[in-house]
């Protein structure tokens, strides 16, 4: 099985697709729509400090009548952020993130955020290993 930071260096987007606090929820609507993205870490300097999801944009912003163009990042994110090493394996992953009930699992190393993997970056990798072990297995019994 592959380490996340493996499967970071196979994503389209190899940057940190990041966002301030200090901003307007506007804003970060945008960059999630111009990467087909559904996260976005919040970065403060070089701190993670937090995650906004379309989940919080839906719960805090528009459930609550809030204006996206006046609602700051800060009010709204997701503060307690849950994260990964680099050298963790996709099922761990994916067992942190089942368990804790989240979607986005940012990737840290040395205290700095490398990157970001989503639920689906898991399941895409774990259905090619899955699929990957069902063909040995196949031509093991094929003699092959």
């Amino acid at each position: 099985m592959k380490t996340l930071k493996q499967i970071l260096n196979e994503k389209k987007h190899q940057e940190v697709i990041s966002v301030a606090p200090n901003r307007p929820v506007y804003d970060a609507l945008v960059i999630l729509a111009e990467y087909k993205i559904g996260a976005l870490a919040v970065i403060e300097g070089d701190a993670l400090v937090g995650i906004f999801s379309e989940r919080d944009y839906a719960r805090e912003v528009i459930l609550k009548g809030r204006s996206s163009k006046t609602t700051m990042i800060s009010e709204v994110m997701s503060s307690k952020v849950i994260t990964a090493s680099p050298e963790d394996l996709v099922d761990s992953a994916m067992h942190t993130m089942s368990d804790k009930r989240i979607r986005h699992l940012p990737i840290v190393e040395d205290g700095k955020i490398i990157g970001m993997l989503s639920v689906g970056d898991l399941l895409k990798e774990t259905i090619a290993y899955q699929q990957g072990l069902i063909e040995q297995l196949e031509n093991y019994i094929q003699g092959n």
